[in-house]
């Protein structure tokens, strides 16, 4: 167990990080998310106020689907938290926010944070659906990126098509005094429990942004190669004239992906270098379980494209490594 974002989280299982990441990628296995904020936003003008404050353009999508998008400062438009919107009936959203940001998207958008009263398991893998035919096949059946409140048990539950690993899969959000019954019925179906070591490496070979990495404070979406997150053709929303300025002067510096020849892992801060000049900065580092290679995403001088050789100062010692468009791993949905 590790602290993490003000939570308790699990590392890994009995069988360790590299194996719960395999499992991921060729089975089923649980995480645990219970850490992730629920903002919960209703009544008469709860959408206007979603559209008006963040990115991505709500009129989009409907009831019972859901939209990754970002809340921005307003005076600099780097990436306050990222967030997913699940659109769950008319005038009722549930925002699902980063661990320590909740209280600053409570005071974004209003809301009531209802994070004690519920947990979440995402259960990811391709295999997801199959083993979850023995829980409910209902809640196998829960699409990519849809929302279906349902009952379970007598229970009643909010299941999600979404996750954070670039497999299949959903996100249930079960009520906190039923948390313990509805993992362990997960696990009876076959599905391997993992933890935060898995979910890390397998983000990361999906080439998905972590905040407080690849998104934060003095990080735009632009910079971060995220500008579909943001709805140019809706419109005000906060930081949309700090983003525009940045987009008509171009982004000083672009995330890009780092395969790096060898096996050594890379790790955060360290710089990427062409020669003797530093040319920019990892922000996630590791070891690659399904390319047993090192990679790691980092901001870089935007005029080095995919295709370009650089190396890694991993403390004098340089590692070398091609510039990459993620996601890492191929399988990756």
């Amino acid at each position: 167990m590790v602290p993490f974002g003000g939570w308790d989280m699990p590392l890994n299982y009995a069988d360790g990080t590299i194996s719960e990441h395999k499992a991921c990628r060729t089975g089923a296995v649980a995480f645990d998310v219970s850490h992730l904020g629920t903002v919960r936003v209703t009544g008469a003008g709860s959408k206007d106020r979603l559209q008006t404050t963040l990115t991505a353009d709500l009129d989009k999508i409907e009831p019972g689907q859901t939209q990754y998008t970002h809340l921005l400062d307003a005076e600099d438009a780097s990436v306050l938290d990222d967030i997913i919107v699940w659109w769950l009936g008319e005038d009722r959203f549930d925002v699902m926010a980063n661990a320590s940001n909740t209280a600053g998207v409570v005071a974004a958008i209003g809301g009531l944070d209802v994070t004690p009263t519920r947990a979440v398991i995402a259960v990811q893998g391709p295999d997801t659906r199959e083993r979850l035919q023995a829980l409910s096949p209902v809640v196998a059946e829960v699409a990519h990126r849809r929302v279906v409140e349902m009952a379970l048990d007598g229970v009643a539950i909010t299941v999600a098509g979404t996750g954070y690993t670039g497999e299949d899969g959903v996100e249930i959000a079960v009520p906190a005094e039923h948390a313990v019954a509805c993992w362990d019925a997960v696990l009876a179906t076959g599905v391997t429990p993992a933890g935060l070591g898995a979910r890390d490496t397998l983000r990361l070979e999906a080439g998905l942004p972590l905040h407080g990495h690849e998104l934060g404070p003095g990080i735009t979406p632009l910079q971060a190669g995220l500008g579909w997150v943001v709805g140019w053709d809706k419109g005000d929303f906060r930081g949309r004239a700090a983003l525009e300025a940045e987009k008509a002067a171009g982004p000083s510096r672009r995330l890009r992906g780092l395969l790096l020849d060898g096996r050594r892992p890379p790790r955060a801060d360290q710089s990427v270098v062409d020669g003797d000049t530093v040319v920019g900065t990892v922000t996630s580092g590791n070891f690659s379980p399904m390319l047993d290679r090192g990679i790691a995403l980092a901001f870089l001088h935007p005029d080095l494209e995919p295709g370009a050789r650089v190396a890694v100062d991993v403390r004098g010692r340089h590692l070398p490594a091609e510039v990459v468009t993620p996601p890492f791993w191929t399988g990756a949905t």
